[in-house]
């Protein structure tokens, strides 16, 4: 079992920096490279990759981000962006790459680690869909690397990472445990102003937690238990106000019953 690294370059702007880039991954030892909706590959762009054209000429491209996903356990976003209030949970929390490769020590699976356009980075969704967030500390004079510099740093810090036995679960499966606790939050009556950002933090929970196919089917169970436990609560409470209708029915008709017994005997 190993620990495959996927770089995914989302709607890369410059045949230059696709090049740069496939060149620094063959520098680390990687070959794994998707490109999303990318501009056209030309002369610039293998002159670029120098003799990392297979690399390049290897990658897969995908026309949505979706696609580029399908297979991985884990999905790292970059950014060079901070968010510097902890109320803004879309940014939060950020790691380093070092930070990363402790965490990923001992798995095994497929990371994909997102690098996003040179103009504009990532829309909040696509931020909102990563279960970690990493980040190269630069200078706050000039915080933002050209893209291929990232993914250079990126990969040197990650070069010597062994992976290991302990498998990370599917993404398909973890999107299930995120999709059944959204449904948890429903049907709890969760405030609605604070439920995005309960879920994104949920899901940056689990996401750093690693966590095996085994713990994923395990939490799934425990909340279907909640689940159930929930609805005969809710059929407890609703025979409760059923009997309790019953009394006051019987409550009246003696009421009734008696008034007719006074009318008599008066």
């Amino acid at each position: 079992m190993s620990l495959e690294i996927r770089i995914v370059l989302v709607e890369p702007m410059y045949q230059g920096n696709i090049g740069s880039v496939a060149r620094a991954m063959k520098n680390f030892g990687y070959t794994n490279l998707v490109l999303v909706n990318p501009c056209k590959l030309e002369g610039p762009a293998r002159a670029m990759a120098s003799h990392a054209r297979d690399v390049l000429e290897g990658a897969r491209v995908t026309s949505t981000l979706e696609e580029a996903l399908e297979g991985a356990n884990l999905l790292i976003g970059t950014t060079g962006i901070a968010s510097l209030k902890t109320g803004e949970h879309i940014r939060l929390p950020l790691y380093t790459v070092r930070e990363l490769k402790e965490r990923l020590k001992g798995y095994s699976g497929t990371v994909a680690i997102l690098f996003g356009r040179e103009d504009n980075g990532f829309n909040n969704d696509e931020l909102k869909s990563f279960d970690m967030l990493i980040t190269v500390p630069t200078s706050e004079i000039y915080p933002v690397m050209n893209i291929s510099h990232a993914v250079a740093v990126v990969l040197y810090e990650l070069s010597a990472l062994e992976g290991g036995n302990s498998p990370l679960a599917e993404g398909f499966d973890l999107q299930l445990l995120y999709g059944h606790l959204e449904e948890l939050l429903e049907k709890i009556n969760y405030p609605p102003h604070k439920k995005d950002k309960t879920s994104l933090m949920l899901r940056r929970i689990f996401g750093r937690a690693g966590l095996t196919p085994r713990e994923v089917q395990t939490l799934r169970g425990v909340i279907r238990k909640i689940e159930r436990k929930m609805g005969h609560a809710i059929e407890d409470e609703n025979q409760k106000d059923e009997n309790r209708k019953d009394e006051n029915r019987k409550d009246e008709d003696l009421k009734v019953e008696d008034s007719g017994s006074m009318e008599k005997f008066i």
